[in-house]
């Protein structure tokens, strides 16, 4: 049986630590300022990409991995014996994952699996830490394959977002939905079902709120969630953070709470201060 080889991209928003301590290989999507191009993680920060929206009053462009990126990364590990899986953001949200399919009719069959999350951020990640585990179990990619696709429709994630300008720049929220969601400070919640993304419901009022909604879902499902791996991931949410790292540990502690910060393709679709928990229900 060949060694296996696990593969993501940069929307898993998984932390350089757990990356190089899980020996998982991460391809970087792309954003796009006019004619200046980054790699997502790479070569632009979430720092920096906040710095250029307000600069430039503009939400940038994020393009897909392309097939090409997607061979360079498959061939070497093909030729020194590996089988591969790849799962990475949904097929539904980047085509991302058409790219990956594209590349992989250029290598024999039976030697890379990819796996539909039809999710984005640390959902992802969340498949790519279990992939890891059963990577380590010693179970065959195409066995991998197998496990993953059961736990693709039991990932939980859910995001609060506490500024409508980036929905609203970014086309996914209008001018008036933007006017009257700042004037009644409404926080929308963000739920990824099925490779879509729905509005989940919407608090008004402090993000306290929506933090608050967002925990109750999940200490009321109580044993149904697969306590292994919980994700928290936020992009410069400061001491809310903090608030649901506790509120986790205290009610309904997983055995590894991983707190993770949203990469710049992820951060520019919600915008700073959004805060999301993400985990499996058995």
């Amino acid at each position: 049986m060949n060694k296996v080889a696990i593969i993501t991209d940069s929307t898993c928003d998984l932390s350089k630590e757990i990356i190089e301590s899980r020996n998982i290989k991460v391809l970087p999507l792309y954003v796009r300022f006019g004619e200046d191009i980054y790699r997502d993680g790479i070569d632009i920060t979430t720092d920096r990409l906040y710095e250029l929206v307000e600069q430039k009053n503009e939400i940038p462009k994020t393009s897909a991995v392309s097939p090409g990126d997607f061979i360079e990364a498959f061939e070497p590990l093909i030729k020194d014996g590996y089988d591969i899986i790849y799962t990475g953001i949904g097929s539904s949200l980047s085509g991302t994952f058409q790219s990956a399919h594209i590349a992989s009719l250029e290598f024999p069959e039976n030697r890379i699996y990819l796996v539909d999350s039809k999710n984005l951020s640390t959902g992802i990640g969340l498949l790519v830490l279990k992939a890891c585990d059963l990577r380590d179990q010693g179970l065959s990619a195409s066995d991998i394959k197998d496990r993953l696709l059961e736990i693709v429709p039991k990932v939980r994630s859910q995001f609060a977002v506490k500024t409508l300008d980036y929905l609203h720049k970014g086309g996914r929220a209008s001018g008036t939905a933007k006017l009257l969601g700042t004037m009644l400070r409404i926080k929308p919640i963000i739920q990824v079902r099925d490779g879509k993304m729905d509005v989940y419901t919407k608090t008004m009022g402090k993000m306290s709120r929506a933090l608050d909604v967002m925990l109750t879902d999940y200490i009321n499902l109580g044993e149904q969630i697969d306590l292994d791996y919980v994700m928290i991931t936020h992009s410069q949410a400061g001491k809310h953070v903090d608030y649901m790292s506790e509120i986790v540990n205290q009610k309904l502690k997983p055995n590894k709470l991983f707190v993770t910060e949203a990469g710049c393709v992820i951060s520019s679709h919600c915008g700073p201060g959004t805060i999301g928990i993400l985990y499996i229900v058995k």
